[in-house]
């Protein structure tokens, strides 16, 4: 499983008479969340040399652009996204996720209300770090990748999913709130599970 942490922070707010507070057992904090956005099976990710890459994109309302590139997931941050043709068409709206398999053409379009703005999170081929993710007139931003390819990887199937953790309002800080996502290739083998961990 490879899990692509986006960290945020999800603020309650709520309002009781102070009477009615008095006489009520505290309640339990609200627990860290995680949502699985996006997931896919992966047969292979020894076949090349693999890094993680991940970019950020902005579309103009309305318009469309080319999807191109290693397998990955697409996160959306704001706005709303239409992903045809590589499959079935799926809208995104905020919060939500869709897997890009690497390979297939597909095309993003923004609503007409607003920009889209969001993230790609890749599994790239080392003589594809370089390439333009989204076509014009998208503009794409690179954020991180990791210099050298993922060490360690072994023969076997790998899971795939980028997966949204959402902490507590005013939850003491700790080290995902200084990252922008950690990657986790997890392998699929017979003796128990494997980790690659990366953070961006």
């Amino acid at each position: 499983m490879m899990r692509l942490m986006i960290i945020g922070t999800l603020v309650l707010a709520t309002i009781v008479p102070a009477s009615f507070a008095a006489a009520q057992t505290p309640p339990t904090p609200p627990a860290t969340t995680r949502t699985v956005v996006a997931a896919i099976k992966l047969p292979t990710v020894t076949d090349v040399p693999r890094h993680f890459r991940l970019v950020t994109v902005a579309l103009p309302p309305g318009e469309k652009s080319s999807v191109s590139g290693a397998d990955g997931v697409l996160y959306q941050v704001s706005g709303s996204t239409e992903v045809s043709a590589c499959g079935d068409t799926k809208m995104l709206h905020a919060a939500e996720g869709v897997f890009i398999a690497g390979g297939k053409g597909c095309e993003v379009q923004a609503g007409n209300a607003e920009p889209s703005v969001f993230l790609h999170f890749l599994l790239a081929h080392a003589a594809d770090l370089d390439r333009l993710t989204e076509a014009p007139p998208a503009t794409v931003k690179e954020l991180s990748r990791t210099p050298a390819p993922i060490p360690g990887l072994r023969a076997g199937g790998y899971d795939l999913n980028l997966t949204r953790v959402t902490f507590p309002a005013k939850m003491p800080s700790n080290a995902p709130h200084y990252r922008s996502g950690g990657l986790v290739l997890r392998h699929l083998g017979d003796r128990g599970e494997y980790d690659r961990r990366t953070n961006l």
